[in-house]
């Protein structure tokens, strides 16, 4: 094994790990911050195979755009921030995504490895160059960009519009003190 190959599972690891600690936090702002390091961290594999386009692009797109955008909604919801008994999901929802999680990572797996075992890769070819690169994904696949883009901005909006509802929600001393004073008024 290469030194690059080690710090490629190394960024693998880092991002697995802390994509799995994001789905598994019960803390909306942990998952948010593990979320962020898994991100980053999967910028940095496509940092270690060359590919610093693709890398930056990672960076700004889903570590500035996406996580900015679920911290800011997560503020303006007023989600709670810790652990809630009103929106904790039982043993047996947790256990059922993790086994549809497993399967269909395993699925996946089955599918991609047979396809894949005897490709090999000269990431120091310079097949691929960062221009090649810029012309895939902002000549062909632009208008994902786009939509990707108008989602995030429907998603603020969204976020914004749920800010602003009134809620519904009676403070129980104020709903104490209307018993008491309409019970002194029989």
């Amino acid at each position: 094994m290469t030194t690059r190959d080690l710090v490629f599972v190394a960024v693998g690891v880092v991002t697995a790990l802390s994509a799995l600690l994001s789905v598994t936090t019960k803390h909306v702002v942990h998952a948010a911050l593990w979320l962020l390091v898994s991100l980053g961290s999967l910028a940095g594999a496509y940092l270690v195979l060359g590919q610093e386009l693709v890398g930056l692009v990672q960076l700004l797109v889903y570590v500035g755009a996406i996580v900015v955008l679920v911290l800011f909604a997560l503020m303006l919801t007023r989600a709670p921030i810790g652990p809630h008994a009103e929106i904790d999901t039982p043993w047996w929802q947790r256990a059922a995504g993790a086994v549809l999680g497993a399967a269909t990572t395993v699925l996946l797996a089955s599918l991609l490895l047979p396809l894949l075992s005897g490709a090999t890769v000269d990431l120091d070819a310079s097949d691929a160059t960062t221009p090649r690169i810029a012309q895939a994904v902002f000549g062909t696949w632009v208008w994902p960009f786009e939509l990707l883009s108008v989602l995030l901005l429907v998603a603020l909006v969204g976020a914004f519009a749920v800010s602003r509802l009134v809620l519904d929600r009676e403070d129980p001393a104020a709903e104490a003190a209307a018993r008491r004073s309409a019970g002194a008024r029989r």
